[in-house]
């Protein structure tokens, strides 16, 4: 059997990731919070778990009634896993309607995150958005990760399939282990939680900040026929930009459509729309990403694609 770290339950440590400490008070020209990280078989921090954290941190310093409406920020350094994160938060500004607030993520005394995050206060004005898409097949009826990955004894299979806090459904196959059908940009997941979650619309905004990284650069590699057990394949995460339109529960379905606009100098863009069932579009995201793959690998990715 291949050693692998114990597998604590998913939504606990999705839950005691979220809670912050206060450092004892500790304070400098930031306020300062602290998080711990959650064990990853290849050591490196999550990127959706340092995004929901910093959001966190920041929504620690503005009054209640102001949620997060958008986020922005770069992911500077790896992370490791095996060590908590430090947060120091600023606060840019308090307006009447609007507060911003700037948060570094710190291990080893340099930042790994810079972020951005902004607030506002409810307000009523005009109101449209995108349709969602339809003749989607249900959650239901598609497989989950578990039963996809959960038969390899490999540690990455065994995390993806039993130690992520979120459901994750393909509507079109998934990359786990090869890319079939047509090499599209494109794709949707239907994604939430595997258990409950507080009444807490902060917890499930971050929450969903969380999911969010998950799969954001997985139309970059479809397009290009990579899954993610391609030989050579060297991904990560660059950036991250968010925005929350209206209230979600994350441990209920919502569809996840994203799409790769363009890939060019070993990098991949990628956004995407979250809708809940009713069809109401509560969340956008958009991501860049370093993908850097074999010269062999791009020449036979190509062949066939749209």
């Amino acid at each position: 059997m291949t050693d692998s770290p114990a597998v604590q339950d998913p939504m606990t440590t999705l839950l005691e990731l979220l809670d912050l400490s206060e450092a004892d008070g500790a304070h400098t020209d930031e306020e300062i919070f602290v998080g711990v990280s959650q064990p990853q078989p290849a050591r490196r921090v999550f990127g959706g778990q340092v995004l929901s954290q910093s959001l966190i941190a920041a929504i620690r310093t503005v009054d209640e009634n102001r949620p997060v409406h958008s986020m922005h920020g770069y992911f500077l350094r790896p992370g490791d896993a095996d060590q908590p994160i430090t947060f120091g938060v600023q606060r840019l500004r308090d307006g009447r309607s609007f507060s911003a607030r700037r948060t570094h993520a710190y291990q080893n005394g340099v930042p790994i995150l810079s972020m951005i995050a902004s607030f506002q206060v409810p307000d009523i004005g005009i109101d449209h958005q995108d349709q969602m898409p339809q003749n989607v097949p249900d959650p239901d009826s598609l497989p989950s990760a578990a039963e996809l990955l959960g038969k390899f004894d490999h540690p990455v299979a065994q995390s993806w399939a039993f130690g992520r806090p979120f459901d994750i459904r393909h509507v079109e196959s998934s990359i786990y282990l090869s890319v079939d059908g047509i090499r599209a940009p494109h794709q949707g997941v239907w994604i939430k939680t595997v258990g409950a979650m507080p009444d807490d619309a902060n917890l499930h905004r971050a929450a969903l900040a969380y999911a969010s990284d998950y799969t954001l650069l997985e139309p970059t590699l479809r397009r290009h026929g990579i899954s993610w057990i391609s030989k050579g394949l060297s991904i990560a995460s660059l950036d991250h930009a968010m925005w929350w339109h209206r209230p979600v529960r994350v441990d209920d379905w919502l569809l996840y459509v994203t799409e790769s606009p363009s890939a060019s100098g070993a990098r991949g863009l990628n956004t995407g729309k979250i809708f809940n069932r009713a069809g109401q579009l509560v969340a956008s995201v958009a991501q860049e990403g370093m993908i850097r793959v074999p010269v062999e690998t791009i020449t036979a990715g190509d062949q066939g694609a749209p």
